[in-house]
Parts: C-alpha cells; sequence; structure tokens
C-alpha cells in the first residue's frame, strides 16, 4: 500500500489531483482509522493510465465509462462506442493541427525570401496606411 504523498511523487501529479481523482470514482483509495488515504502499488500505472487519458481530452465522465472497462478486462458497447467517438475527435484535431501546421510551413517558405519589413505575414499595416472600413 503507497500513502498519497508516495503515491503523487512517483508519478508526479499533486495530492489535489489524486484526491480529484477518488472524488470522481476514478482513483480507489482505502482509508485508516484517522482518515489517512492509502493505494494499492497498481495505482501508479492507473493514475499513468488517468492522466494519459485526460491529456488525450477525454473527460472524467467518460473514464467512469471507460475505467471499469480496464479493470474488467471487458469492453462494453457503450464503451466501444465511446472510444470511436474519442478517436474520431483526436483524428479531426489532427487534421486541423496538420493544416495549421502546412500554413505556418508556407509563411516560413515566404519570408525566408523576404526581409520581416517587407514580409506581409510578419507585419502589420500601420493605421496611417490601412483601408477604412
Amino acid at each position: 500500500m503507497i500513502r498519497i504523498g508516495d503515491l503523487a511523487a512517483k508519478t508526479g501529479v499533486s495530492t489535489r489531483a489524486l484526491r480529484y481523482y477518488e472524488e470522481q470514482g476514478l482513483l480507489p483509495a482505502a482509508r485508516t482509522g484517522g482518515g489517512q488515504r492509502f493505494y494499492p502499488a497498481a495505482a501508479v500505472d492507473r493514475v499513468g493510465l488517468i492522466q494519459g487519458l485526460f491529456a488525450a481530452g477525454l473527460t472524467s465522465r467518460s473514464l467512469n465509462v471507460l475505467l471499469p472497462c480496464v479493470d474488467a478486462q471487458e469492453a462494453t458497447d457503450e464503451a466501444m462506442t465511446l472510444l470511436r467517438t474519442e478517436r474520431d475527435r483526436i483524428d479531426r484535431q489532427i487534421q486541423e493541427l496538420i493544416t495549421t501546421r502546412d500554413r505556418l510551413d508556407a509563411v516560413i517558405v515566404e519570408c525566408t525570401t523576404a526581409s520581416p519589413a517587407t514580409c506581409g505575414h510578419l507585419v502589420y499595416p500601420s493605421a496611417a496606411h490601412a483601408t477604412p472600413a
């Protein structure tokens, strides 16, 4: 069993975040008579999984659907639908990032042949030269 401070140190996650995970039902903890939290050694891996899923943009509500499936090593129809929906969302984000990166590449190429003063992507027209609306 690991105390909350030790779990925080091993995972790089704050004790506040670990308490939040417990409140959301994502990370079960045992308690002593004095109210001290203790976690099983497997909690280190679970916190890593939670962090990874949060980093991918999933919500605690989504994790409440997925984590029981992880624990049971069984995929429900609801979990599979959620995973597909999240994958599609991430695919859209990736495509948007690729489009943005391509735009930046075009600006970089265009501006490498111009000076910062003449590259229209790097300077804004002064108020004196602005066209009235």
